[in-house]
């Protein structure tokens, strides 16, 4: 070990001799010991540098390729995330578009309704109630006194309804639609029960007025089988400018014409004379038409019908309207005309006393004077006609009829 030592010692020295280094400056001359050991540290110090110079080369030659997969990945997830954020903002976009197309929709939907609730509500009013219930209930108004067909009118004719849905709100869709859809259901159910209703209604009173033996079309001025009722321009100008679909004006416009008919007829049966123009039981004593005279023995025609009661009997208007005779005609006695309109005309002969006066407006029921038998008569009784548009018609048919009738106070 100590021969190794002395060649190791002696290479050492060979490889690094002890140097000197001379430096002159200004006429000084210096000079810098350079021991082996110190040159050996300097020899390890550069071997080191350079090695860790080759090892930098080698690890950025070697990592290149990797370094730029990393970045090429890395830009491929930037593009992707980009792609995403302009996706959702695209969406979002679309989304805001739509909520204002439904916000605008909802704003036409609801104006729209308003529209039509608005139409119901005048529709109503024109029915004559504020209310379903109250329009379709509305008696005939006759002076005071109110006219209720009865429910149970074997002469009128079958009511083809519409049919309702038990269910009327089948609807599949959901949310806001199908709210829209049920508002939709009830309008229509609204709608149909209100013509139901009227349509019924008129249809008693055609039962009623049928009774009289007077022809429909002569009653109402009309052939029902063509055409039908005007309804009011006044109407027809707000559904115009109410803004309404086609489809719902049409719709309101027919049931404002069943309306307009059934205010038509009622407007007739107001002035039909229907009520018993004696207050009191009476019997009937000669029919109308054909009889043989009591004070000639030969045959006559007979344009009345004769009632007998007790003397003083009350004698009643049997329909509003306004008296245009009172007092002695020739035959008749003591009379009482009166004109109720729409073609109508009653007389009222043989009283005791007239308790009327000319031009004066007379309710139903109202007493008009007494039975007697003053005039052409042979007793006590009451000579009843009944006119129609000039000619006298059989007053017994318009007493049938006012059997379905119900007076109230």
């Amino acid at each position: 070990m100590s021969e190794f030592g002395s060649r190791a010692r002696a290479f050492f020295d060979r490889i690094f001799p002890e140097r000197q280094i001379y430096h002159r400056s200004g006429g000084t001359v210096r000079y810098v010991s350079l021991s082996p050991g110190k040159q050996a540290l300097l020899a390890l110090s550069a071997v080191g540098l350079a090695g860790w110079c080759v090892y930098a080369t080698a690890d950025v030659l070697l990592e290149g390729p990797q370094a730029t997969a990393s970045n090429a990945e890395i830009e491929r997830e930037r593009a992707k995330y980009d792609r995403w954020l302009n996706e959702s903002r695209a969406q979002a976009a679309a989304a805001q578009a739509q909520l204002a197309e439904r916000t605008r929709q909802f704003d036409v939907a609801t104006q729209d309704f308003e529209s039509r609730h608005e139409v119901l509500r005048s529709l109503l009013e024109f029915a004559g109630g504020q209310t379903l219930q109250l329009a379709a209930s509305r008696p005939i108004e006759r002076d005071g006194a109110r006219m209720i067909m009865a429910a149970s009118i074997d002469e009128a004719e079958p009511r083809q309804s519409r049919a309702i849905s038990s269910e009327p709100y089948m609807v599949t869709t959901v949310g806001y639609r199908a709210r829209q859809d049920r508002l939709a259901a009830d309008q229509e159910q609204t709608l149909s029960e209100l013509e139901d209703s009227v349509v019924e209604s008129s249809e008693q009173v055609r039962g009623v007025l049928r009774l009289t033996g007077v022809s429909m079309a002569s009653l109402t001025g009309t052939e029902e089988a063509v055409g039908g009722p005007l309804v009011p321009q006044d109407f027809v100008a707000y559904l115009r400018d109410s803004g309404l679909n086609p489809a719902f004006a049409e719709r309101v416009t027919q049931v404002a014409a069943r309306i307009s008919e059934s205010r038509r007829l009622a407007a007739v049966a107001n002035s039909t004379p229907l009520a018993a123009p004696v207050a009191v039981d009476y019997r009937e004593t000669s029919g109308y038409g054909q009889r043989m005279d009591p004070f000639t023995g030969r045959p006559t025609f007979h344009q009345g019908l004769d009632m007998a009661a007790f003397e003083r009997a009350p004698v009643v208007a049997t329909s509003p309207g306004v008296v245009v005779h009172a007092g002695s005609r020739s035959g008749y006695g003591n009379t009482v005309e009166i004109d109720h309109g729409h073609g109508f005309k009653t007389r009222y002969a043989h009283l005791r006393d007239i308790q009327v006066q000319r031009g004066d407006r007379v309710a139903i029921g109202q007493r008009v004077g007494s039975m007697g038998s003053t005039g052409r008569s042979t007793a006590t009784h009451l000579h009843y006609e009944v006119w129609f548009r000039g000619r006298a018609v059989d007053p017994v048919g318009f007493l049938r009829a006012g059997r379905h009738v119900h007076e109230q106070g």
